[in-house]
């Protein structure tokens, strides 16, 4: 049997996963609160956002399917050298606007000039956000403990909004994971992470990557049975 739009409300608990739109009905106001993504009109709850259906208790909410990453200061990135000068890289974080990496701020010592002999295009590196200015460019660094050029794993990439599942309350998803796998891993704050060990570690977490990306997605409104 189908419900029109917003029949059931979120009190349907058989629609937790229900994919709705800006506007779409989400049943009554009353006993609700109303959350990230959540208004409410002449006491109903409607959405205000493309995604998911969640529920914490009384308070309704949306969870967006894709995010992109919005640079923060003190963020740990992983990120791809996509160019350089003489005494500046281009970094991509996958944020709207590549990040710059001074020569100062680059992995030990560099001569003007000698950028593309340290980092070339193409490179994977560990480094930090420094500052971020008001048009959402970025400036990142490369001097402070842990960062540095990967070398060695794989890199794996998922929403920034499934950052907190994947870490846990307190961290303990992280840890179970790397336990799990016996496996190396780092996970940074815009939605990548790297993975170092034995080929059957590294399978284990894309396994548990892929499981997780399956389980955030929502049944379409009108698709299920």
């Amino acid at each position: 049997m189908s419900k029109k739009n917003g029949a059931g409300g979120p009190r349907d608990r058989g629609r937790a996963q229900s994919l709705v739109v800006p506007g779409q009905d989400l049943g009554e106001s009353e006993g609700q609160e109303a959350g990230h993504g959540v208004i409410v009109m002449e006491g109903r709850l409607r959405a205000t956002k493309n995604g998911r259906i969640r529920n914490q208790g009384s308070t309704v909410s949306i969870e967006p399917l894709h995010t992109r990453y919005i640079p923060r200061p003190g963020d740990l990135a992983i990120g791809y050298i996509e160019g350089c000068t003489n005494n500046i890289w281009f970094v991509e974080l996958g944020a709207p606007f590549n990040a710059i990496l001074p020569m100062s701020l680059g992995p030990g010592k560099v001569e003007f000039g000698g950028t593309r002999s340290v980092m070339d295009v193409g490179e994977t590196i560990l480094c930090r956000v420094q500052e971020v200015e008001e048009t959402h460019s970025s400036v990142v660094t490369m001097k402070g403990m842990g960062l540095r050029k990967i070398r060695s794993g794989v890199i794996e990439e998922i929403d920034p909004h499934l950052l907190g599942r994947l870490i846990g309350k307190g961290g303990e998803s992280l840890k179970r994971l790397k336990e799990d796998a016996e496996c190396r891993v780092i996970v940074a704050d815009n939605g990548r992470m790297w993975i170092d060990g034995d080929l059957d570690g590294i399978l284990e977490v894309r396994r548990q990557l892929d499981l997780m990306t399956v389980e955030s997605r929502p049944i379409p409104v009108g698709g299920g049975h």
